[in-house]
């Protein structure tokens, strides 16, 4: 006579219950963390899939700009840089952040639209969309980095042990990004106007946050106003790592900033969650 074998119990559960998805939601960030890889990895590769010169955008957009606002406000309006730091790497320093700001921004905002099939048809949490897309500003910034690297090599220009605490700011400016990314990327699933606003957002804060200049420039009067900006404090971070003594930083701007940036990582995740329900009828 053949033994039976016990039917072994599936290690997964479907269970379907009212409400179960809006308390478990935030559990369910960790259950969907394969498809988060999965989404991630994706985006990457989509990114720089036909592209000719690949992941060289990300040298080649930033340099570009340094180059000209090198030449725009450190020699035509005759900018100081902070103490004895080159000019263009204090540009380049300030670009680091700025561009992984603008890119997380640019991206999430338009995510949810790009990716509507997926939300009509299945369910995960929503925010891992948006979210995924940081991972490729984060690529992009890595190799931004490695120029701003060789930058200092070609300047023999090197920072200090301030440098250790430049993940810190890596974060914070993730933060500074995310929360308007996601307060963006709600709106623009019901008013899809927004996918004009942005990248004029985009461009216009380029210009009023201190990437090409130094925000010592600002008068004392308007300085503190001024740091309300989410990414000024974010900047002035990055470059107090990256220039050593060279650079300080101005501590109630990075109170008022960091602020800021709490409330409107806050705010998005408040309105991300308050109109998520009606995304699939919406998109």
């Amino acid at each position: 006579m053949t033994d039976v074998k016990p039917i072994e119990k599936p290690k997964f559960e479907i269970v379907l219950e009212a409400g179960r998805a809006e308390s478990n939601y935030w559990a369910d960030l960790w259950t969907y963390r394969e498809l988060f890889v999965v989404l991630a990895w994706r985006d990457v590769s989509v990114r720089y899939k036909q592209s000719v010169i690949g992941a060289s955008w990300a040298v080649i957009k930033p340099l570009l700009t340094m180059v000209i606002f090198t030449f725009i406000f450190g020699r035509v309006a005759g900018l100081e840089s902070d103490g004895q730091a080159p000019y263009a790497i204090m540009v380049f320093a300030g670009m680091l952040p700025w561009f992984l700001f603008s890119s997380i921004l640019s991206e999430a905002s338009n995510s949810l639209v790009t990716n509507s099939n997926m939300i009509r048809k299945i369910y995960f949490p929503r925010i891992m969309i948006p979210a995924s897309t940081s991972v490729v500003s984060l690529v992009d910034f890595s190799v931004s980095l490695a120029m701003m690297v060789v930058l200092m090599l070609i300047f023999s220009y090197y920072p200090n042990h301030k440098v250790v605490f430049l993940p810190l700011f890596i974060i914070w400016a993730i933060m500074a990004a995310m929360g308007p990314a996601l307060l963006l990327a709600a709106l623009n699933v019901r008013y899809r106007d927004f996918r004009f606003i942005v990248p004029f957002i985009v461009q216009f804060g380029l210009y009023v946050t201190p990437v090409g200049f130094s925000s010592s420039v600002v008068p004392d009067e308007y300085r503190l106003l001024y740091s309300a900006n989410p990414v000024v404090s974010v900047i002035d971070g990055f470059r107090w790592c990256l220039l050593g003594n060279d650079a300080a930083l101005y501590m109630p701007g990075v109170y008022i900033g960091l602020i800021t940036n709490v409330f409107f990582l806050w705010l998005g995740i408040k309105v991300f969650r308050n109109t998520e329900k009606t995304f699939a009828d919406l998109i």
